[in-house]
This record gives structure tokens, C-alpha cells and sequence, in this order.
């Protein structure tokens, strides 16, 4: 007797539906993979490299420390901190400063941001001065700088819009205050040095031997911790002096 033969099997047929579907998974997978890789881009390539809180440990270690939590937001007394944007891959949520802006009240008590971190992605060892330092100060444009100049300043720093916060000693120690309702009148420009919350990081120094020069040039020390306070209070648009993101007394 013989076995029967065995039915061929039916190939699969692929309907227009199923050949969309398939395409379908295939670009998703894709849009998932490219996001995915997007997260890295900003953050290899330093697309957007930002001013950290004080106390913040190294740049990679940060993003992995940082659980973008918001507590040094919350407890910043002139609100600069600020949560990244969708733009910056995975820095989106971390904490930065946009000193021109807003800059760090670095004298604000027992640097408030840091105690309220709760992974030490901002360093809790404050006595350490190398650790709570943000960059350092440059003069970037000299020719810009109005001490350099010669010349003073009568009104706000920054004109009467700008919304910037500033605790000023002669108005109020501990609260702060807009810098748009705050009048100066001064011969010589000094703000930058005038304002710096740290000793001896900044000083004015004479251009020529001339005593009837006034012209001054702001120096920048190691005392500087970055906290952008005289960017923010440079009265030239753009800034005269500015911040280098993590750069360190004695880096080239």
C-alpha cells in the first residue's frame, strides 16, 4: 500500500497590508534607534557644553550622577538654575546656569544647592574650593570693557527690561532684588569687581603709568570660582567679560 503523498504547504501571501505593516515596524525601529542615538550626540560632540551648579563633579560623571530631581532648583535663592531642554540629548533635565542671564549667588549661605543634592552629583565637600568651583573668569572683550575705557556708568547695569536678581548689600543682604531697579553712578566702571561675591578675585588694574589715566583693566585671580556674577553685570552688550565652562587656574 502506498503512503500518500504530502500536501505541498501554502507559501504566505504578503497583501498590500502586510507589506505596510512590515514597513511600518521597520521605520519605527528605526525612529527608536535614532532617538536613542540622539541622546548621545549632544553629549560626545559637547554641542552644548553648560555652566554647572557649584560643587559639580566631572562633566560625564554628572550626567551619570545627576538624577534630575530639581532640589537645587527649588532651593537656588535667585532662581539661575535652570533643567536642560529636549535639545540636549541626554543632558535634558540636568541642571545648568545661563550666568549672562541669571548668575549663581555664590554668596548665598553654605551654597545651598549643594547640601540639597542628594547623589553628591554636586560635590557635599564644600571646604574644598577646587571642588565648588564653576570656571573662570576672562576678559574677552577689551575693547568693549568701559574701565578700559575710562569710562563710568549712571542707571541700572543692564538696562531697565532686564529681569536678572541680584542680592545688593546697600539695598538688602539677604533678599534679592531686581538689578533693572538698581541705579549706579560711578566715575570709573567697576561693577565686575564691585559685585564679586568672592575676595580678590577680580582687581582693576592701571593701564600706563599715567596717574591721570583712569583707565583700568580687569584682572581675574585663582580666587575666581566662575560663578558669573560679572557677566551678568556687564554693562556691554556682549558681555566684556564672560565665563570658561570648568576651565581651571593654570589650564591652557
Amino acid at each position: 500500500m502506498s503512503e500518500p503523498h504530502p500536501q505541498p504547504q501554502a507559501k504566505p501571501v504578503f497583501t498590500q497590508k502586510t507589506r505596510r505593516e512590515i514597513m511600518r515596524s521597520v521605520a519605527l525601529g528605526g525612529a527608536v534607534v535614532g532617538a536613542s542615538l540622539f541622546g548621545f550626540f549632544p553629549v560626545l560632540k559637547k554641542w552644548m557644553p553648560r555652566l554647572r551648579p557649584p560643587g559639580a563633579i566631572d562633566e560625564n560623571e554628572f550626567l551619570a550622577a545627576c538624577i534630575k530631581c530639581g532640589q537645587c532648583v527649588q532651593v537656588c535663592p535667585v532662581e539661575a538654575i535652570r533643567l536642560g531642554d529636549l535639545d540636549e540629548g541626554f543632558g535634558v533635565g540636568v541642571p545648568y546656569i545661563n550666568a549672562r542671564d541669571q548668575a549663581c549667588d555664590f554668596s548665598c549661605d553654605a551654597v545651598q544647592c549643594v547640601l540639597a543634592c542628594p547623589t553628591e552629583a554636586l560635590a557635599h565637600d564644600i571646604d574644598k574650593k577646587e571642588q565648588v568651583r564653576m570656571g573662570l573668569a576672562r576678559l574677552d572683550k577689551p575693547n568693549l570693557c568701559l574701565a578700559r575705557q575710562g569710562k563710568g556708568l549712571k542707571g541700572p547695569a543692564r538696562g531697565r527690561g532686564f529681569k536678572g536678581l541680584h542680592r545688593i548689600e546697600s539695598i538688602d543682604r539677604w533678599k534679592p532684588v531686581k538689578m533693572a531697579k538698581y541705579d549706579y553712578d560711578i566715575e570709573l566702571c567697576d561693577l565686575c569687581l564691585r559685585e564679586c561675591p568672592i575676595d580678590k578675585a577680580i582687581t582693576l588694574e592701571p593701564m600706563s603709568d599715567d596717574p591721570s589715566d583712569k583707565r583700568r583693566t580687569p584682572v581675574v585671580h585663582q580666587a575666581c570660582t566662575g560663578c558669573g556674577m560679572c557677566e551678568m553685570i556687564c554693562p556691554t552688550e556682549p558681555a566684556a567679560i564672560v565665563i570658561d565652562i570648568r576651565r581651571r587656574w593654570g589650564d591652557v
